[in-house]
């Protein structure tokens, strides 16, 4: 296959088009203090008020409602985090099928309690000595459940492309998109559209520092494996891109900027403090990107994408302390 064929405007069309009155079509926040601060309009995605409060949902519901009845009756199976977790186990209910989910031992407690809460079974695993892939495809061929991974598939990708569709039918034309960049679906999709739809556009990642397997492999030209990061966007923290995502984001994003734990926090507290939202570590490394000055001086219209808020409220205050603006 070839690379722009892996994913298309059309694909994440009919993704949108499943998805409807299913997925919530998320808010565009703005700030008039945001735009003084670095010189441009500023759209936000709020995709922290998506169900599951995260974008997953769009990739995990559009994958399993293309799985024929057979294989639905089987089950689902994913690895993940948290949010894909979540995603998998809701679209799962919706659809009548049941999910077993490949979890790392530590995970978040209230994305594992999420996870449980929406019906999944949940096994766990040491994601620094274990390969999550490994483990989830053997209990897969012992059970005989379809693995959805949390990016590295063309229907996953096609639903998350569906925040960027929506996004510039809210707003219209933007100069730039800024997204955050784990294992590449979100980039992905959000770039397959904005390409398309609007050419000029520039197409931002945002990764942590102890995290740049995008960056690195984009410089190199080829997937480069790091080692696993330690980071607290842990939807981030990824030590290789997807194949697949790789293949489409190879050419069409623009540049990727790096933001570290610190500024990760801080922009959490401006989040909280200025709109009035709670965003997770990885949701706010867009933001960090933009108040930090990483990507430049922003042209006039930028979008960005806050990809979930799952943080629950023990570890975001814990994450604040001293960072009070």
């Amino acid at each position: 296959m070839r690379p722009e064929d892996v994913l298309t405007l059309d694909d994440v069309r009919a993704a949108a088009k499943r998805l409807h009155g299913v997925a919530h079509r998320t808010p565009v926040l703005t700030s008039g203090t945001l735009d003084q601060h670095v010189g441009a309009r500023v759209f936000i995605k709020a995709e922290n008020f998506q169900r599951v409060g995260a974008f997953k949902f769009r990739g995990a519901y559009n994958a399993i409602a293309q799985l024929d009845a057979g294989r639905r009756t089987a089950g689902v199976l994913a690895y993940s985090s948290g949010n894909h977790a979540q995603a998998i186990a809701l679209a799962a209910s919706l659809l009548g099928t049941k999910a077993l989910i490949v979890m790392p031992e530590d995970a978040p407690p209230t994305k594992v309690a999420a996870t449980q809460g929406y019906g999944a079974e949940i096994v766990r695993y040491d994601r620094y000595t274990e390969d999550r892939a490994a483990v989830a495809a053997r209990i897969a061929a012992e059970r005989g459940m379809t693995v959805i991974p949390p990016f590295d598939h063309p229907h996953v990708m096609a639903g998350q492309g569906t925040v960027a569709l929506e996004l510039l039918e809210q707003t219209g034309p933007l100069d730039a998109l800024v997204v955050p960049m784990g294992g590449g679906g979100l980039m992905a999709g959000c770039a397959t559209v904005a390409k398309a739809l609007h050419p000029g556009v520039r197409m931002v990642g945002v990764e942590p520092v102890n995290g740049d397997d995008n960056r690195r492999s984009l410089a190199a030209g080829e997937r480069v494996r790091i080692p696993v990061p330690r980071t607290i966007a842990d939807g981030l923290a990824l030590d290789t891109p997807g194949e697949l995502t790789f293949a489409v984001n190879r050419r069409l994003v623009d540049e990727v900027v790096l933001v570290d734990d610190d500024e990760i926090r801080s922009a959490m507290a401006w989040a909280f403090d200025r709109l009035k939202v709670v965003v997770e570590p990885s949701g706010a490394a867009p933001l960090a990107a933009l108040l930090t000055g990483r990507i430049g001086d922003p042209p006039p219209r930028v979008g960005l994408v806050f990809s979930g808020g799952n943080v629950g409220l023990a570890r975001f205050v814990e994450l604040l302390a001293g960072h009070a603006r």
